[in-house]
C-alpha cells in the first residue's frame, strides 16, 4: 500500500543527511557508527539520523521518521526483515534506500547484484553517500486471514505459499543464527514430511478463473536466491511485472526433476545462446515447474496455509490478492550499476 509522507522541503545552503534504520542484532553498531562518521566527514554530510528497529517496529515507523525529518537517503542495516519494512515505509516518496547488507539472505541486495559480504561494510556504507539513483517495482499483497481480518504488505522480492513458507515457519532460529543459510537445509527436511499440497483457485491479470494443486507458490519481482540459484529466471525487478512459479512434484523424481530445472536449466543453460536454443527444442514443459507472468493475481485457498514475504513468515492466510506497483522504490547503486 503506497504510503505518502510530507517530507521537508530541500534547503540547498543545508548539507545533505542521511539516516539510519539499524537492528541492533544484525549488525556491529560500534563499527557501523564508526564507517558513517567517516563516510559524512569525506562527503560533506551533516550527522545522520539513527533509528533503531524494534520487535514491535522492523522498520516501518522508523523509515517514515526518517522521511518526516527529510533524510536524503535511509540506510536500511539489517536482514531482510528491516529491509522490507524500510522499504515500505519509503515507497512512493522518492527518498532512497540504501542497503548495508547484515542478514541471512540478503536477498534484494543479491538482486540488485550489490555486495553482500559483511566484511565490507565501509564499502558498502560510503555507496549510501556516492551512489546514483534507480527505481525499482515494489509488490503490495492483501491477505485475508482465517479470523477474517485483512492485512496489506509491501514485499520487494519474493511472497510464498506452502512449502516454502513452511520451510520458513520451521527453521530454527538458533541454529540460523549460528550457520546461516545452510539452517533451511534443516527446515527443508522436516517441512516434506508435510505430504499434504494446496490447493488455489487463482485469477491472474483479471482473467478466467482457474485452479492448480501445488506444494509452492511464489509470486516473484525478482528470482535469485542465495548460491546464486534463479528461481524466476526471466524475473526483472523493474519490468512491472510478477513472475510467478508454481512448484508442483511428484514423488522423489519429481523434486529431482524440479532442482535440475532451477540449477541446471535456470542457473546454467539459460545462461548462454546455445543454452537457451536447446530449451527452446524441448518437446514438453516440465510438469512439476510451472511459470507464469502478470500484473496482478488473487488466489484462494481450501484451506489456511502459510505464508511468507521476503524470507520471513507472515502467518496464515485463506486468500490474497497481489499487484505491482511499478517503480514505486527509489535504490542507491554504485554508478557503474545504475539504470
Amino acid at each position: 500500500m503506497a504510503y505518502f509522507e510530507t517530507m521537508t522541503p530541500p534547503d540547498a545552503a543545508k548539507p545533505k543527511r542521511a539516516a539510519v534504520v539499524y537492528n541492533p542484532v544484525k549488525v556491529d553498531v560500534e563499527r557501523l557508527r564508526a564507517a558513517v562518521a567517516v563516510a559524512e566527514s569525506e562527503h560533506g554530510w551533516a550527522k545522520s539520523l539513527w533509528l533503531e528497529t524494534s520487535e514491535d517496529d522492523p522498520g516501518i515507523g522508523q523509515g517514515r521518521q526518517a522521511v518526516r525529518e527529510g533524510a536524503d537517503v535511509v540506510i536500511a542495516a539489517g536482514g531482510d526483515g528491516t529491509v522490507r519494512a524500510v522499504a515500505e515505509a519509503l515507497q512512493n516518496t522518492g527518498v532512497a534506500l540504501s542497503l548495508l547488507p547484515s542478514g541471512t539472505g540478503n536477498l534484494l541486495a543479491r538482486n540488485l547484484g550489490l555486495d553482500v559480504n559483511t566484511n565490507h561494510l565501509e564499502a558498502s556504507v560510503d555507496l549510501a553517500f556516492t551512489g546514483t539513483d534507480s527505481a525499482i517495482d515494489v509488490g503490495v499483497v492483501e491477505v485475508d486471514r482465517p479470523d477474517g481480518s485483512t492485512e496489506t504488505h509491501s514485499f520487494v522480492v519474493m511472497a510464498g505459499l506452502g512449502l516454502d513458507a513452511k520451510m520458513i515457519a520451521n527453521t530454527n532460529p538458533e541454529l540460523k543464527k549460528r550457520v546461516g543459510w545452510l539452517a533451511y537445509v534443516d527446515a527443508i527436511g522436516r517441512s516434506l514430511v508435510d505430504k499434504e499440497v494446496l490447493r488455489i483457485r487463482y485469477r491472474l491479470d483479471g482473467g478466467e478463473e482457474r485452479s492448480t494443486r501445488a506444494h509452492t507458490v511464489m509470486v516473484g519481482n525478482c528470482g535469485t536466491l542465495p548460491g546464486n540459484i534463479q528461481l524466476l529466471p526471466d524475473a526483472e525487478i523493474d519490468d512491472g511485472l510478477f513472475d510467478i512459479v508454481a512448484l508442483r512434484p511428484e514423488g522423489f523424481g519429481g523434486w529431482a526433476r524440479v532442482w535440475v530445472g532451477i540449477v541446471w536449466e535456470n542457473g546454467v543453460l539459460r545462461r548462454s545462446q546455445a543454452g537457451r536454443m536447446l530449451l527452446d527444442l524441448r518437446q514438453k514443459p516440465v510438469r512439476a515447474l510451472r511459470y507464469l507472468r502478470g500484473r496482478r493475481i488473487e488466489g484462494r485457498l481450501d484451506r489456511p496455509e502459510e505464508f511468507e514475504l521476503d524470507g520471513d513468515e507472515f502467518g496464515e492466510v485463506v486468500a490474497f490478492r497481489a499487484h505491482v506497483d511499478p517503480a514505486a522504490l527509489v535504490v542507491r547503486l554504485p554508478r557503474a550499476s545504475a539504470g
